[in-house]
């Protein structure tokens, strides 16, 4: 029976050829001789592990339409992690929070005009006893327990739902085709029309968030989006989950898609106690 089977094997002249692996190391241009496509990839200091690197195109913004200058690898840990919505909620809860401080005010009873005398005698009327007509308990009295101005709700959210907040956002935003890396911030022109013209061509938007790794944009754009209230640029240690939620598309250069995922990368595979320790006051 064996030998039969390997008589007809040999009739229909298989052969197993290896899967090619190609090795890859820090920014590593990889370029195929038919469609002349350069992968640029990666080593990462913690290579995924039960998941492939996440590939997506580099584009240019040179022109209003779309060239692809190659493919860039993204680490799935942070870009293909699996979206919490409850940890999104809780982070877009806390950066609203943090920033808010109620003016809200009442006026005490030692504060509202009038009620000096009492209002009748103690005893003989056969009335309620009462010292003043601004007591909590007379309509246009004072509020007992009312709000008082200048009340913060600043709390913070523990450090690895701010971390995970990042990379549920940066997930969904690229499993909803709503992430693009650029290979640098580079227009020609720096009229505003330009920007818009690529933004309707490309099928952005209509508003978009521009991250760079540092926080001087080159001119151009700097000054197409200055009359763009729907078009803003942010460095990237700016980056949040709320601006993320409130654009509709997120652009990043490959220098800020490299550091993103550099930082969080050292977060997520490092001791962070002390980063989880409960915050105080005094820290600020």
């Amino acid at each position: 029976m064996t030998s039969f089977l390997i008589n007809a094997f040999k009739r229909l002249h298989l052969s197993i050829v290896p899967n090619r692996i190609i090795s890859s190391g820090y920014a590593t241009a990889v370029t195929t001789s038919a469609d002349a496509i350069s992968v640029t990839q990666k080593e990462w200091k913690f290579p995924p592990v039960y998941t492939k690197p996440r590939e997506v195109w580099i584009e240019s913004l040179a022109t209003v339409e779309e060239i692809k200058l190659g493919l860039f690898e993204l680490h799935p840990l942070v870009y293909a992690a699996v979206p919490r919505i409850d940890i999104i909620h809780r982070n877009v809860v806390w950066q609203k929070k943090y920033r808010w401080v109620s003016w809200a005010q009442t006026k005490t009873r030692a504060e509202v005009r009038g009620g000096g005398r009492k209002p009748w005698p103690q005893k003989g009327l056969g009335r309620a006893r009462h010292g003043s007509i601004r007591s909590p308990l007379w309509r246009g009295g004072g509020i007992a327990h009312g709000p008082r101005s200048g009340k913060t709700h600043f709390f913070m959210l523990p450090f690895h739902l701010r971390i995970h907040g990042l990379t549920s956002t940066l997930s969904a935003k690229l499993a909803q085709d709503d992430l693009h890396i650029v290979k640098d911030l580079e227009i020609p022109s720096d009229e505003p029309e330009y920007l818009i013209d690529l933004i309707e061509n490309r099928n952005w938007g209509p508003s978009v968030l521009i991250v760079d790794d540092t926080d001087i944009a080159p001119r151009n754009i700097t000054v197409a989006t200055e009359t763009l209230p729907h078009v803003n640029i942010m460095p990237v240690y700016g980056l949040n989950v709320y601006s993320m939620l409130k654009h509709d598309t997120l652009l990043l250069t490959l220098s800020a898609a490299e550091k993103i995922e550099e930082r969080i990368l050292h977060h997520l595979h490092s001791i962070t106690n002390e980063q989880q320790a409960e915050f105080k006051l005094n820290q600020i």
